[in-house]
């Protein structure tokens, strides 16, 4: 467990910190490399590895680990500073790109492989003359579905974050809106 040390972070950063390490691990990011990503979105000046260890209280060969990953991600990058050799981190600040990223990492982990695999399993059982009727059209539509999402994925990736921010907040008025056009929804 994360004790962070830092005894000039407020209840609330620290709260957050905490939280996000634990939000984290419920998505199947380790919880250290959560909480480094959020102690430095929070923080208004890069910190070096020996900064983070710490202010987080977590061991320095863990942390670098976890630098590591973040940067893989994208989510943070190295930052120079004069008259210091040792490496600086700043995160992403943008929440827009930051779930961009996410996005696009667990697409090509999770998503990209899924959809490979299905597409295989699809052209086998429409081969396969053995295979009853039920099995073949769930897996087809299951495919479908999957080629819907990557295809709807790849659009939204070319919205203005305004456009897709206003889009967002429009909630329910998409639906109206459809319902405008006589098409019935499902």
């Amino acid at each position: 467990m994360t004790e962070i040390t830092d005894n000039t972070a407020s209840a609330a950063k620290t709260q957050f910190i905490l939280y996000w390490g634990d939000m984290g691990s419920q998505w199947g990011v380790n919880r250290s490399v959560a909480q480094i990503q959020a102690l430095l979105f929070l923080s208004a000046v890069p910190l070096n590895a020996e900064q983070i260890s710490e202010q987080l209280g977590i061991a320095r060969s863990n942390v670098s680990n976890s630098l590591k990953e973040l940067v893989a991600w994208k989510l943070i990058r190295r930052v120079p500073m004069p008259g210091d050799r040792r490496e600086h981190f700043e995160a992403e600040a943008d929440v827009w790109e930051i779930a961009k990223r996410v996005a696009q990492g667990r697409k090509e982990r999770e998503i990209d492989p899924a959809m490979q695999v299905i597409a295989e399993c699809v052209a086998q059982a429409e081969a396969d003359k053995t295979l009853d009727d039920v099995a073949l059209k769930r897996m087809q539509e299951m495919k479908e579905f999957l080629d819907t999402v990557d295809n709807w994925y790849t659009q939204m990736l070319g919205v203005p974050k305004s456009k897709l921010n206003m889009l967002m907040k429009m909630g329910n008025k998409v639906i109206s809106l459809l319902s405008l056009t006589g098409k019935k929804s499902e």
